[in-house]
């Protein structure tokens, strides 16, 4: 088994923020697994850093996998189980992502297209309201 890699005692959010959100991952479980029982100042700060970006970089991610899943057929009840979100929070955050992906132009066409989107409405009985 390999050590786990220290984490540099300085760093805060802005610096966890710019680190791999897959490598933040595994920085967090190494911080948490070497910390002693009693963490210092520092050792608070550094998971609090760590976290605080964890939590950031999945909130911005969320709605892109609520999207992939809607793709590949789940419905509402599952994806809200899935994320520990009730059905109308998983539409909400889905709708703002779709939105905001759909006016995102990338080479002359929408990040999402709304046919696509109108479809996996339609599927869930939602009101479209493009």
């Amino acid at each position: 088994m390999t050590p786990a890699r220290s984490v540099d005692p300085s760093v805060r959010f802005a610096d966890a923020e710019r680190i791999n959100p897959f490598q933040l991952l595994v920085d967090l479980h190494d911080h948490t697994i070497t910390r002693t029982m009693a963490p210092g100042r520092d050792d608070a700060l550094v998971e609090l850093a760590l976290s605080a970006a964890v939590v950031c970089w999945w909130t911005r991610w969320q709605p892109s996998m609520i999207y992939a899943a809607l793709r590949a057929g789940a419905d509402l009840a599952d994806i809200a189980e899935a994320a520990g979100l009730n059905l109308g929070e998983v539409v909400r955050r889905w709708r703002r992502w779709t939105v905001a992906q759909a006016r995102l132009d990338i080479g002359g066409r929408p990040a999402v297209g709304p046919t696509e989107v109108r479809a996996i409405e339609q599927r869930l009985g939602l009101v479209v309201d493009w």
